[in-house]
């Protein structure tokens, strides 16, 4: 009798249940989901994941650390830093309306896990903080070259992006539409000139 196939690559299968994890949140995914999605047996998840479904939603949220990585060399790398910042939080507007709707895995994971799980809570709030910190690197640095006049110090800006950015992953679920997401964001990024 022939089993389920078993996934060599972790990297396709952190991925695939990752989407699951995105969608329904980590408590509401079940082991049954994450075999759906990933076509991996409950075996294999656990063969390649010791610590199983927590190990292989640790792994979801560390694609989103490399993604702030990659995000870090594309700013280290760029003449306008603070546009590349804008740029990032003004195309949100322009993502359909499914990943509106799922807003932020990283953000959704500190709101899911706080007095549940406060391992998960802390990766998760990490990443955030990250984030913030190479903000708030980035404005110093800006500032201190001229090419950002704002006076306000840049530990205040830097948490005002990251107040951003989780209030825009719930306010895209209550106004799916590009005007009004796009006039919101343009609002509070005034504070970068």
């Amino acid at each position: 009798m022939k089993g389920r196939p078993i996934i060599h690559n972790n990297q396709e299968l952190v991925q695939r249940a990752q989407e699951v994890f995105w969608e329904k949140g980590y408590i509401a995914t079940s082991l049954a989901d994450l075999s759906k999605s990933t076509g991996a047996g409950a075996g294999s998840i656990y063969n390649n994941f010791k610590g199983g479904k927590k190990e292989l939603f640790r792994s979801s949220l560390q694609q989103r650390r490399e993604d702030l990585n990659k995000f870090k060399e594309l700013l280290e790398r760029s003449e306008e830093p603070i546009e590349l910042i804008k740029n990032f939080f003004l195309g949100i507007a322009d993502e359909g309306e499914k990943y509106h709707m799922k807003g932020c895995i990283v953000a959704n994971t500190v709101v899911e896990m706080t007095f549940v799980d406060e391992d998960l809570e802390k990766e998760a709030a990490q990443i955030l903080k990250d984030t913030e910190e190479l903000y708030t690197n980035t404005i110093i640095t800006e500032q201190r070259k001229g090419n950002l006049q704002s006076t306000i110090s840049a530990d205040v800006l830097g948490k005002h992006l990251i107040t951003l950015w989780c209030g825009i992953n719930s306010l895209r679920r209550i106004y799916p539409d590009r005007s009004i997401l796009r006039q919101q964001i343009e609002l509070q990024l005034q504070v970068l000139q």
